[in-house]
């Protein structure tokens, strides 16, 4: 029998067979958080979603792309991989909910060196997980091999949502007004910011590895570093309309940053950093890297993965319905945060 010779593209580094084998068994994981609305099947030129805008009178769409940085690279050392994806998909509908919309679907875009069929299985199952339990369609992605570009056994993710908001009701921090209280939702550890510092300090700083175990932190290390960013759309949408004024996503710049991108040029945030306990993840790494605590308020969520903006009257049964803390009020000023 004659020998069949190695494709070409194949031993340049690019396997299209292996990709389409790949491909073949993700129908059913991605047709898991499809509803009536999606139409045709996954592997056209394009997803099809068909919105049903009933109820609405000036319905906006809103729409966002993100990445989850570095914090790949934890995924890469602990060879976990089942975390990033759910990591993605809540942090693009975090920052769509904050302006009051609900996420209608989500495309995934996945290069790698070389495309593994276990760890490509993994991260597809945590996109699907968090599009289910977030309400939100997987109605398509991209995957692409590029040799040459990464390193074995390492990829990049990111991903684009897209929702839909009432105009009537959208949130745009007008009329946040001096006296309005902050509740601080809790986060879940760093979520998907400030990995660069984080392992600078406990990776080559403090020669840890991500099977340590740290005095204060349950499990190791690195599950700790994997913990999955929070989605807190669904507890946004179940508080009584005309409870939030505004609401700010606590990702990269921190509180610093983040709060004044929703706040109005008359009134300052005023936060008081002792009103919630800061899990002790940020304790060590500023600690151990000698970090300036502003600093840390800038790079990190500290603990506070969403801020709430209520009125005084609203805020005990925010700070009831979702597990949150009153941490700060809003003052005359410019548009700042005062930590």
């Amino acid at each position: 029998m004659k020998k069949v010779s190695k494709k070409a593209y194949a031993s340049a580094g690019v396997d299209v067979d292996l990709g389409n084998t790949v491909k073949k068994g993700i129908q059913s994981v991605v047709r898991s958080t499809h509803g009536p609305e999606v139409l045709g099947k996954i592997g056209g030129f394009g997803g099809l979603f068909r919105p049903d805008f009933r109820g609405m009178k000036e319905p906006v769409l809103v729409s966002s792309v993100d990445g989850v940085g570095t914090k790949l690279k934890i995924a890469f050392a602990t060879n976990r991989h089942d975390t990033i994806g759910q990591d993605l998909v809540n942090h693009c509908i975090n920052d769509i909910a904050v302006v009051g919309a609900r996420p209608l679907f989500f495309l995934d875009y996945l290069a790698a060196e070389r495309l593994e069929p276990a760890v490509f299985g993994h991260i597809l199952k945590g996109f699907a997980k968090a599009c289910k339990a977030g309400g939100c369609a997987l109605i398509g992605g991209e995957t692409a091999q590029m040799p040459g570009m990464y390193k074995r056994g390492e990829y990049d993710v990111a991903g684009c949502i897209v929702g839909v908001v009432d105009r009537r009701k959208m949130l745009d921090g007008s009329s946040i007004r001096p006296g309005d209280l902050l509740v601080g939702l809790p986060s879940n550890g760093l979520h998907t910011n400030g990995y660069s510092l984080a392992r600078k300090v406990l990776f080559e700083k403090l020669k840890l590895g991500p099977d340590a175990k740290l005095p204060g932190i349950a499990g190791t290390l690195g599950s700790e570093l994997l913990k999955v960013h929070k989605n807190y759309q669904p507890l946004m949408a179940a508080l009584p309309e005309g409870t939030l004024k505004a609401a700010a996503h606590i990702t990269g710049g921190g509180l610093v940053d983040n709060l004044p991108r929703v706040l109005p040029d008359s009134c300052d945030a005023e936060i008081d950093t002792k009103a919630w306990k800061m899990p002790e993840i940020f304790r060590l790494i500023g600690e151990a890297g000698k970090i300036d605590p502003s600093e840390m308020y800038q790079v990190f969520n500290m603990g506070i993965g969403m801020v709430l903006i209520v009125p005084e009257k609203a805020a005990a049964a925010t700070c009831k319905l979702t597990k949150g803390k009153v941490i700060g009020r809003m003052v005359k000023g410019s548009g700042l945060v005062r930590l």
